[in-house]
């Protein structure tokens, strides 16, 4: 079966590439990848916001879920002026692998806004989450699908999603979403998760290759929750953060950058761009600049066939979702570029989002000691399995996660059937 054009975006067509990929490698059964291959289940709903200056306006919105058969489906929302219904099919596909890597009783989810929220008021922004979740609720719950932030939503939009979904249960569900305040349920140490997976992650492969992590020239694309938080953990560490960018544009200094400078300088001026003593770049000059690790945080698709030979890291951790096309992984696995991929690598949001899912259930809270800890243990052993089975199979890291994942979501497959 062809692919559905109204899917049919560049990441959908990465993600489902990638499937084709590994099901040969896992010997996937024809009936199980025809049916991962496709969303469960796609919503789509329109948004009408009564804006500041007394217009309504209409905004597209989208939940898809990827897969419900090891239990309900977890996965971020997101408000861009681009969110289309493929990218979020395909994003919901990566989660369901991801989740499944991690050993977590979860599918994949997605949801996104098409809008820009940079432009909309606190009020504005309100509105439309509220009437988001109003329209997404027969498809949401703590049992059923539990949205998460993503790009261009935070803490204070799961709290509003929870109030307004709460309001008409008429009592208070912790378990809704993740990702919220700590003080209405959130979890402590959920805002810095992905962050710290991806430099745990990091750090875990970097020994395997024997080298150390003092001295590696970094560059991260993406400052913002994710891409600062690895950024700051990094230059701790010892590493040389040479380039760093965000949606305004990069600034680069071969000899480092101080990042609690940089950190401060965004806290007053909103933009990484501008910093003193750093040449400005634009955010395609910065992927290609000389480094050891390059950290895309950004959007997906950054890394394509058309700029994938000017990049001069050797290491790629992704902590953006789909941020490298399947045309260009061939390019970097045939250099022998070390790929840590986006379902491995950025996984460390959505294991202490399924810490935050049980504390809420239970009503019982974590010390962040427990959190740190537990999210190690569960990061550390994804990252032996991943190896273990790159090493048995000579594959790269990609495709070895990816045949976990896969293999647990048709293990699923296999053992509850097809109904009816």
């Amino acid at each position: 079966m062809t692919m559905q054009a109204e899917f049919d975006s560049m990441l959908y067509r990465t993600a489902v590439a990638q499937l084709d990929d590994v099901a040969k490698k896992v010997d996937l059964e024809p009936d199980i990848h025809e049916r991962l291959r496709h969303p469960r289940r796609a919503l789509v709903v329109s948004v009408p916001v009564r804006m500041d200056n007394g217009r309504t306006e209409v905004f597209y919105g989208y939940r898809v879920h990827h897969n419900t058969v090891l239990g309900p489906t977890k996965g971020g929302l997101r408000y861009a002026p681009d969110v289309n219904l493929g990218e979020v099919t395909g994003l919901a596909m990566l989660m369901s692998w991801k989740c499944a890597l991690m050993g977590l009783p979860y599918g994949g989810a997605k949801g996104g806004v098409r809008c820009d929220p940079l432009a909309m008021s606190a009020r504005e922004r309100e509105s439309l989450t509220r009437r988001y979740t109003a329209e997404v609720i027969p498809v949401i719950g703590p049992d059923l699908d539990i949205p998460a932030p993503d790009l261009g939503t935070d803490e204070q939009t799961m709290a509003w999603i929870m109030d307004t979904y709460s309001m008409t249960q008429g009592k208070t569900i912790l378990g809704v979403v993740t990702g919220k305040p700590v003080v209405v349920g959130g979890s402590v140490g959920r805002r810095e998760a992905t962050g710290h997976g991806v430099v745990h992650t990091l750090g875990q492969v970097l020994r395997r290759l024997e080298r150390d992590p003092r001295g590696q020239r970094v560059v991260v694309q993406g400052f913002g929750n994710v891409g600062s938080v690895v950024a700051r953990l990094l230059w701790k560490e010892g590493c040389v953060v040479v380039g760093i960018s965000d949606v305004h544009g990069g600034i680069w200094n071969p000899r480092g950058l101080d990042i609690q400078q940089v950190s401060q300088h965004v806290m007053e001026s909103g933009t990484v761009t501008g910093f003193p003593g750093a040449e400005p770049l634009s955010n395609a000059e910065i992927i290609e600049q000389p480094c050891d690790i390059f950290v895309p945080a950004a959007v997906g698709s950054q890394i394509r066939d058309d700029n994938v030979s000017r990049i001069r890291a050797t290491v790629i951790a992704e902590a953006a979702n789909g941020p490298t096309t399947p045309e260009a992984d061939v390019i970097l696995r045939e250099r022998g570029v070390t790929v840590i991929p986006d379902i491995l690598a950025n996984a460390g949001g959505v294991v202490v989002s399924y810490f935050e899912w049980l504390q809420g259930l239970q009503y019982h809270f974590w010390r962040e000691n427990e959190i740190t800890t537990r999210l190690q243990e569960v990061m550390t052993h994804a990252v032996d399995q991943v190896c273990a089975l790159a090493e048995k199979n000579d594959v790269d890291l990609r495709t070895a996660a990816l045949m976990v994942g896969v293999r647990r979501v048709a293990d699923g497959y296999r053992t509850r059937g097809l109904y009816p």
